[in-house]
């Protein structure tokens, strides 16, 4: 990354691990080396939720030192839609409860947590059909097998021919979306989406930690990156490391009761 490498000195070596979500990554952090060479990319609500579902790992064995930004989650239908405003979807689900069909990105993810939220919210009941990632649950929503779909701000940014987007989890409208409306401005107080940050291995002393978390909040007050962020959708955060206790502790009761109600967790 060249602005790593400017701003700090260090060359940003990225490996990446798939499996389980980010499970099996997260399940071998604290195997890794706590020097502070070492750092893993974190999500929520990923790494409070699959431990709760039984994943190999305990979400407070994750040393999170910062969050860096969040992807909004979003309502999205086909630019064809008959819906052109939120309000008419949610007229529709009201008058056909548990018919009206979202596609999203997998299950126990932000965006599931977000239909569940909602519809709780606007009180009505809608059908959740959760896909192994974002294309292809973008695609089920382009060939017409779902009404609408659970989505982020960067899906609105990738595909903005092909969609039309009714509402977004932000304080703010995203600068790149301008046409389209918070939910506060719709009057439903939600402003969540998929969180992203840095963590350590648990061992990692805590001036390490700190000086991680530091040196990330440097990187992303460099007006560049931040651009280049919110070009792609997403929206920039400053959770320093001081403050990381706070908001897990807010994220998990916020994450634990929404699952609960889906039948996630017990």
């Amino acid at each position: 990354m060249p602005v790593f490498k400017r701003l700090t000195g260090y060359d940003l070596v990225i490996a990446h691990k798939p499996g389980g979500g980010g499970a099996v990554v997260w399940s071998a952090l604290n195997d890794m080396s706590a020097d502070g060479s070492t750092i893993v990319g974190i999500n929520l609500p990923h790494i409070i939720l699959q431990p709760a579902r039984g994943a190999g790992y305990k979400t407070e064995d994750i040393a999170a030192v910062y969050l860096f930004h969040y992807t909004p989650n979003a309502v999205i239908v086909a630019a064809d839609s008959p819906y052109e405003t939120l309000a008419e979807l949610i007229e529709d689900a009201q008058e056909r409860p548990g018919q009206v069909k979202f596609s999203g990105s997998g299950k126990g993810t932000a965006n599931h947590l977000a239909q569940v939220r909602f519809d709780n919210t606007a009180k009505i009941e809608t059908r959740y059909q959760g896909f192994k990632g974002t294309g292809e649950s973008i695609a089920a929503l382009l060939n017409g097998t779902v009404d609408a779909a659970w989505g982020y701000t960067t899906v609105a940014m990738k595909y903005k021919d092909d969609i039309r987007v009714l509402g977004v989890a932000m304080e703010k409208r995203h600068p790149n979306i301008p046409d389209a409306p918070t939910f506060r401005e719709l009057k439903f107080d939600m402003v969540d989406g998929a969180y992203r940050g840095i963590a350590t291995p648990s061992s990692t002393s805590e001036e390490t930690r700190r000086n991680i978390s530091a040196m990330f909040a440097k990187l992303n007050q460099d007006p560049d990156y931040v651009a280049r962020k919110e070009a792609l959708g997403f929206v920039p955060l400053d959770i320093p490391y001081s403050e990381i206790p706070a908001f897990m502790a807010q994220r998990t009761k916020q994450y634990r009761d929404l699952a609960r109600r889906a039948g996630l967790i017990e």
